[in-house]
């Protein structure tokens, strides 16, 4: 089938979830038209034989599910690549990313294409799972983690980063690459109609709420090509971002539609990145064109006596002069460097001395609108 090659993303396959094969369905989106992309593909897991927990019963993995069976190591890689190369071309050049998610059986295949194919890797993140799967007859160290790969389509792609917003959500300490949160459980886990869990490796909420949350904005698309039980899809409408799934499996595809349906937007100042907003740049002269400052008024340097006006050119005027308010604030400051002029110049209101941004910050809510 002939590819689109507009770079507008088809609106009827906006919060959707196809039903058909990774490959060919990425196959049919328009270039460069994805903000992120969340992947968590087959893990292509190296068990030989029945594994057994230490209490004898039988772990069933991913057993059954042909979705992660390969004939080799090298039809994996193969897949890998055919799979990332879409990716890379779907994603927006400009500002996008990829995450990728898998364990230490094949996160290494992941990452040597991802580098072939010329991504750039921004990070790699830890999900230690606060509640692991126990170890198997005392063979090995129990295994507890499974790794992020953080990406952009190529070296100079921007993408989005919401780091003020993540450390606010982490309790004011910065978010380090290490997230610890159980795997899914109890009312989380989504279930078939006999009560089965219906997904063996279904991932937790607040895995792909911290992955959304720090690298989108409201309104991003997001594109799932291995969707499962729903996770990205859920979280994804939870949090106002646009999603697009791809599910080969009739029934996960099923329940995942289900899941997705019945969730319900929940936007706070999280979800909406309010941390990380910056907010619209507002010169002197625009305080003074409005008259939020009147162009007779003083202006008065920090707790000091020392006074500037404003010139005809609305920038401070002083010892014969016209300087912008930072130039002069460094200079009074006895500095070689510019100072902030928003914080080091006041004017007089109700007898008291008011720093110049507090009057920038009622500019722009009053006249610009903005309330971040």
């Amino acid at each position: 089938m002939k590819r689109q090659i507009n770079n507008k993303f088809p609106q009827e396959l906006l919060n959707t979830i196809t039903l058909g094969d990774t490959i060919e369905s990425l196959k049919k989106l328009p270039d460069s038209s994805v903000d992120m992309l969340f992947a968590d593909p087959p893990y292509n897991m190296q068990v030989e034989g029945t594994l057994k927990r230490t209490n004898g019963s039988n772990f069933k993995g991913v057993e059954g599910n042909d979705w992660d069976e390969f004939e080799s190591l090298t039809s994996y890689k193969e897949f890998t690549r055919t799979w990332l190369k879409e990716a890379q071309r779907v994603l927006k050049k400009d500002k996008s990313s990829l995450w990728v998610i898998g364990s230490f059986q094949n996160i290494y295949v992941v990452g040597d294409v991802l580098q072939e194919l010329g991504f750039w890797i921004i990070n790699d993140i830890v999900w230690s799972k606060t509640n692991p799967t126990p170890n198997f007859l005392g063979t090995k160290f129990t295994n507890r983690q499974e790794t992020l790969l953080w990406a952009t389509p190529t070296k100079n792609t921007k993408y989005q980063f919401n780091y003020k917003t993540m450390k606010e959500l982490n309790g004011g300490k910065q978010m380090t690459s290490v997230w610890d949160i159980p795997v899914s459980s109890g009312n989380e886990r989504v279930k078939d109609d006999g009560g089965e869990k219906l997904h063996p490796t279904q991932k937790p909420d607040k895995l792909l709420y911290n992955v959304i949350i720090s690298s989108t904005k409201i309104n991003d698309l997001i594109v799932d090509p291995f969707m499962g039980s729903g996770t990205t899809g859920a979280i994804a409408k939870r949090v106002g971002r646009n999603f697009y799934g791809i599910e080969r499996d009739e029934k996960y595809h099923k329940y995942a539609m289900i899941r997705v349906n019945k969730e319900i937007p929940q936007l706070d100042e999280f979800t909406q990145a309010k941390f990380d907003i910056k907010p619209p740049k507002v010169k002197f002269h625009d305080l003074v064109d409005s008259n939020y400052i009147n162009q007779q008024e003083k202006l008065y340097f920090r707790t000091s006596d020392i006074t500037a006006t404003i010139s005809n050119v609305k920038e401070l005027y002083f010892d014969g002069d016209d300087y912008g308010i930072s130039k002069l604030g460094g200079i009074l400051s006895g500095s070689s460097v510019n100072a902030n002029g928003w914080d080091v110049w006041f004017v007089i209101r109700d007898n008291k001395k008011v720093p110049i941004s507090q009057i920038r910050d009622a500019y722009r809510i009053n006249v610009l609108g903005f309330e971040g």
